[in-house]
């Protein structure tokens, strides 16, 4: 496919990496291949995660096509953008759609980007995932990759004001090693061991990070942070999707 926006945006972000000196350590960047389909599975704690998640195939040359709520694609400002960089819209109330245009790019040799807590984690840990990342990949006999981040809700994540233009911040991006599960194998059991990769991956990342302070509101609750622990994000989740369906009504 025509790759007009995608080059561009990239260009633009590495210029803005360099002008706020962000440090982006990459580990385990070779385990996305360099040819075929394939599926990166990440954790998600902040808005600009699949920026970063993006960079870790960088290495390999390879584009991955983010699977990312319809909401952002109807955005008059990143709507344009992330349909001329090929991602794929989900419609919590279609989801069908969005997994047959998936499995789609995948058999086309794409890599495709997922994030299975299907929403932010407040509480900086890996929430329950779902299997549809499993599924694609058994679907279409691709490899599964999981992988971590951690620094990026130092920028902008749930419940905290944008600070995008802040300098010096550390980023680490860990790739684990492929998954591959095969049709007719447990769907179940293939989800549980990949979220247990990304929590070894995301742990990793946290406990190596170049900057542990005790007490700040972006580390997590056990290891001295200030983030609301697993059980409180997710009492603060369910009042924000009430909150929603009682706009809805």
């Amino acid at each position: 496919m025509a790759e007009i926006v995608y080059p561009p945006v990239i260009g633009a972000l590495k210029t803005m990496f360099r002008v706020l000196d962000m440090k982006i350590d990459i580990v385990g960047a070779e385990n996305v291949p360099t040819t075929g389909g394939a599926v990166l599975v990440s954790n998600h704690i902040s808005y600009l995660d699949f920026i970063f998640a993006g960079l870790a195939a960088r290495p390999s040359r390879r584009l991955v096509r983010f699977m990312a709520k319809k909401e952002v694609f109807d955005n008059k400002i990143s709507g344009p953008l992330m349909r001329g960089m090929h991602h794929i819209p989900v419609d919590r109330a279609e989801g069908a759609g969005a997994y047959i245009a998936a499995l789609r790019a995948l058999k086309a040799g794409e890599v495709v980007g997922v994030f299975a807590e299907a929403t932010i984690s407040r509480s900086f840990t890996v929430k329950e995932i779902k299997n549809g990342a499993v599924r694609m990949a058994a679907a279409t006999n691709t490899p599964m990759i999981p992988m971590a981040l951690w620094g990026t809700q130092r920028l902008w994540t749930k419940g905290r004001k944008r600070a995008l233009g802040q300098r010096h911040i550390p980023i680490t991006i860990l790739v684990g090693e492929p998954m591959h599960p095969k049709r007719g194998e447990d769907m179940d059991a293939h989800t549980a061991e990949l979220r247990r990769r990304i929590a070894e991956l995301v742990d990793k990342a946290q406990r190596g990070y170049a900057e542990i302070p005790e007490g700040v509101w972006w580390q997590p609750a056990h290891l001295g942070g200030s983030a609301p622990t697993p059980e409180e994000a997710e009492a603060l989740d369910a009042a924000e999707r009430e909150a929603r369906e009682a706009r809805r009504d």
